[in-house]
């Protein structure tokens, strides 16, 4: 999962630096009536990454991997994202991310194909989560700085 860990990692290298540049007041406000705040989409992420860090290790040990899926409403409203500083919130999300693709890189290859159910969703492999993370990362990156 080489290919993967090192796309996470060019990612938030790319992109931390693009965050750090927008101030607290740009990011603070809501993107739309019902919408998060990018501080908000941005604490979504952090909250993605710890939950798939617990999915993507305790995957490796057990066939099939059950687990809850996550109210991501009741998270970020949980942690309080909006009222947090965004330098720190970068920070949080960065470093999360650097051992997560810590973590990827390191996935046996015949743990790939661990059957992982998550809340009501379908059955994926451990690789399709994986992958499926970093294209749930760029979309709402996308929300941030798009």
């Amino acid at each position: 999962m080489k290919d993967a860990a090192d796309a996470l990692r060019a990612e938030v290298q790319q992109t931390a630096t693009l965050l750090l540049s927008l101030s607290d007041d740009a990011v603070a406000g809501p993107r739309g009536a019902g919408k998060w705040s990018r501080k908000e989409v941005l604490g979504h992420l952090i909250d993605s990454a710890v939950n798939n860090h617990q999915r993507f290790v305790r995957a490796q040990f057990t066939n099939p991997f059950v687990w809850p899926g996550y109210e991501q409403d009741a998270w970020v409203s949980v942690h309080r994202y909006r009222d947090r500083p965004w330098r720190e919130l970068v920070d949080v999300w960065a470093s999360l991310n650097a051992h997560l693709a810590h973590v990827i890189e390191h996935v046996p290859a015949d743990r790939l194909s661990t059957e992982c159910r998550i809340g009501s969703a379908d059955p994926a492999t451990l690789e399709w989560l994986i992958r499926d993370y970093l294209r749930h990362l760029r979309h709402h990156l996308g929300q941030i700085v798009g």
